[in-house]
């Protein structure tokens, strides 16, 4: 079996998030091992009838313009392992990603061009693995990344965004961009972070590190990009709705100290869409 590493694209408007849901074959996971198995198995799998799926490795156009079928079923008729699909993180339902690295162990005589194309054939059309290469055994996407980068847009035009508007969250106005900066500074650094917590049951440490937040704004677009060595639920979307509501004067830049230390959900802002939310990329030393 040899470790690969995998970038992958997708566009997360209409899935689940990244991990295995149940109920749901409508996951980036999910939707990710099947095509494994696809390009593993090119005679097709087979349904619990014993019918050969129709989607099979060959049809390209089948597999790029269709649901797929339930995850669940075709894998559970599949025989040996599944190969798992390991993820840097897990990317809520809604939430886009530019190169989200992935790792999985293959036996396979294709070499990494043939893997990536092969992926790519059986995958709807709204992911895509645009790299694949050999990495060492004890790579891991998780346990190994070092940093992510998170980029959320808004929108602040008078028009409708019509081409991108499933990619940005609309606004009514444009914000005061130097109020959120100032904001911003007191979010950057190490902090616990309880307060931009959507996990109101997380047991575990909510201490973070946010290395740098760089807010822009060009042609209608607002542009809030963050850096730092991970980050909990929700919270690039709550920074996000605190800083706006900073830039909309229904909160001040100076109350984002008292709003760390009251470890208190309530206190921060909304959650922001998940639609504007982006993976731009995930560091590894």
């Amino acid at each position: 079996m040899t470790n690969y590493k995998l970038i992958i694209r997708y566009d997360g408007t209409r899935y689940k998030g990244w991990e295995h849901q149940p109920g749901t074959d409508m996951t980036i996971q999910g939707k990710m091992e099947l095509a494994v198995i696809r390009m593993l198995n090119p005679s097709g799998l087979r349904d619990a009838s014993g019918a050969g799926d129709a989607a099979g490795a060959g049809d390209a156009a089948g597999a790029g313009e269709t649901d797929g079928a339930d995850t669940s079923d075709c894998l559970g008729t599949f025989e040996g392992d599944i190969p798992e699909i390991i993820s840097a993180g897990r990317t809520d339902g809604g939430v886009h990603a530019e190169a989200m690295c992935a790792n999985v162990r293959l036996d396979t005589v294709l070499d990494c061009d043939g893997i990536r194309d092969g992926l790519n054939r059986n995958l709807p059309d709204d992911i895509c693995v645009i790299n694949v290469v050999k990495a060492p055994e004890r790579f891991h996407a998780r346990y190994n990344a070092t940093g992510k980068t998170y980029r959320y847009t808004c929108y602040a035009g008078r028009l409708k965004p019509v081409f991108d508007r499933k990619l940005v969250y609309e606004l009514g106005s444009v914000p005061d961009i130097a109020e959120m900066k100032k904001a911003a500074g007191y979010l950057i650094g190490e902090h616990d972070f309880t307060s931009f917590c959507g996990n109101p049951k997380m047991k575990k440490s909510c201490v973070r590190c946010v290395d740098s937040i760089e807010i822009a704004y060009e042609n209608e677009r607002l542009t809030f990009t963050y850096h730092g060595t991970g980050f909990l639920q929700y919270m690039v979307r709550i920074m996000t709705g605190t800083l706006l509501e900073v830039g909309l004067g229904k909160k001040s830049a100076d109350q984002i100290p008292e709003i760390l230390d009251s470890k208190d959900r309530s206190k921060a802002g909304f959650t922001a869409p998940a639609r504007g939310l982006c993976l731009v990329k995930v560091d590894y030393e």
